[in-house]
């Protein structure tokens, strides 16, 4: 039995899990190691979840060396809709 690629929302999904699993704050190589990426890969889908406003970094941590990441509003939302989507496809 082979390994299956995972789509890009399923990345999406499980990088989003790792941030809610940590507590719901999370340092970047904590969440890249919980979503299963290597360094490149994670750089650019963490890039995208940040740009996009569904990741921010925590106002304790801005401007400090070690930055920490949590869910926006719009974060929790979309990784709901995912794991929907989850549900329906299992």
């Amino acid at each position: 039995m082979g390994i299956k690629a995972r789509s890009r929302w399923e990345i999406i999904l499980d990088t989003l899990r790792g941030i809610t699993e940590e507590g719901g704050v999370a340092k970047k190589t904590r969440i890249m190691q919980k979503a299963y990426l290597d360094w490149r890969n994670f750089k650019k889908y963490f890039d995208f979840l940040l740009e996009q406003g569904f990741i921010e970094e925590t106002a304790e941590t801005v401007g400090k060396s070690s930055s920490e990441y949590q869910l926006t509003e719009k974060g929790k939302e979309i990784m709901q809709k995912l794991m929907e989507i989850e549900r329906m496809l299992q």
